[in-house]
């Protein structure tokens, strides 16, 4: 790689983290190219997504200073102020609250297909280069970087490349990251659903033996639509996917212990198996990590995109404090100090959800008679209670309540 490299940053895969990257450095004025195998199909309000996540406010913060935010709150999104989480085997509860936080909002419940949507539609203003259809069969760097050859050909040579192209990674294949695979033997049930009680600008998540059922709030008029992730060992997951709408019905309002009435599915069900991953290193030489292809965590605390995107802040703050030192952001040893940064907040996190997922997703006599009294102390514990609300939220959280 002898000739001038034509960018800066090469992006590979288009979902909201890899979008998001490939913004966040063209707004910053580096020459950006985004490659996606398929262009993403344009949103639209039904049917609704059943991807959806709790999107904590720095990410949107983020997406604000990308300047796609108000795209994404002007289509569908749904802010809700409580969260409150209890356990089958006991009576003890948690309770978080935007008003003892000092904030309007927890969160917002947000589609995936929009985000990306919103996220596409930025790209060309900001000086993208989307090159869609591509795949990357072929992977060259030095010291100086990376060069990219696509399917059809073509090549692309860059000072960095990103790998955001999910789980199943091909960039981290090409490279030789390996990634520590663990399955839980579990999948995650997802449907909207409409409930007899307004939701109450509340996310709900009640621990049952199987694992969590997680209950969020989605905008429409009435404040009834909720959308559901219910985590559930794999033999069970499969047989309430088969039920008939009112069997399903009447077994997710008895497992909801009827708090906000009985049920109604307003949507087909889907079923995803559910796997924690990590990347043993998430840089090596030019090529970064981010987002899926570094991490994927148990989603009973909905932090999954919040990660990957923060992935994405932590690449604005490098580049930012280069740019004051007057460095090269791309130094082997800022790139090592981003990956320092993120592999342990990821790995920590990761971990954090597999043992409460562990503690909680079980019907063992000690744990199931310890849980609900643990849940209630915790309310009473101011440092582990703004702990849990961190862990919940992604707020830098300075209170949480105990459920009257």
């Amino acid at each position: 790689m002898t000739r001038r490299l034509r960018l800066d940053a090469a992006v590979v895969g288009g979902g909201v983290v890899g979008a998001a990257a490939a913004l966040a450095l063209a707004r910053a004025g580096l020459q950006t190219a985004l490659l996606e195998s398929r262009e993403p199909p344009p949103w639209t309000p039904e049917p609704r997504d059943l991807r959806v996540y709790a999107f904590a406010p720095d990410n949107a913060a983020l997406l604000e200073r990308l300047q796609v935010w108000p795209g994404v709150r002007a289509a569908r999104a749904q802010p809700y102020r409580h969260m409150r989480v209890w356990d089958a085997g006991g009576e003890g509860a948690l309770a978080f609250d935007a008003d003892a936080l000092a904030r309007p909002e927890l969160g917002w419940i947000v589609e995936h297909a929009l985000l990306v949507d919103r996220l596409w539609a930025a790209l060309a203003g900001a000086g993208v280069q989307v090159h869609c259809p591509a795949r990357v069969v072929g992977l060259e760097q030095d010291a100086h970087g990376v060069r990219l050859r696509l399917d059809d050909g073509a090549a692309l040579e860059a000072r960095v490349a990103l790998a955001a192209d999910g789980a199943h990674s091909r960039l981290r294949e090409l490279v030789g990251i390996e990634a520590d695979l663990h399955d839980y033997g579990q999948q995650g049930l997802v449907a909207y659903v409409e409930s007899e009680r307004p939701h109450a600008l509340t996310a709900w998540q009640r621990f049952l033996p199987g694992g969590p059922l997680a209950v969020l709030p989605c905008a429409e008029s009435g404040d009834r639509l909720s959308s559901i992730v219910w985590t559930l060992p794999e033999a069970e997951a499969v047989r309430l996917h088969g039920l008939a709408p009112e069997a399903f019905e009447r077994e997710l309002t008895e497992a909801f212990q009827a708090r906000l009435g009985a049920f109604r599915l307003r949507s087909a069900r889907a079923l995803f198996p559910l796997r924690r991953l990590l990347a043993q290193r998430y840089v090596a030489g030019r090529v970064l990590l981010l987002g899926d292809a570094a991490h994927v965590v148990h989603p009973l605390a909905g932090q999954g995109v919040n990660l990957g995107l923060r992935d994405v802040a932590g690449l604005e703050a490098l580049l930012a404090d280069a740019r004051r030192a007057q460095a090269d952001w791309t130094s082997p040893h800022r790139l090592a100090r981003w990956e320092r940064s993120r592999r342990s907040e990821c790995t920590l996190a990761a971990h954090a959800f597999s043992a409460i997922n562990a503690v909680f997703g079980n019907d063992l006599l000690l744990p199931t008679l310890l849980r609900g009294p643990l849940l209630g102390v915790a309310g009473r514990l101011p440092g582990v209670a703004a702990g849990l609300a961190r862990l919940a939220t992604g707020l830098t959280a300075r209170h949480a309540s105990r459920t009257p």
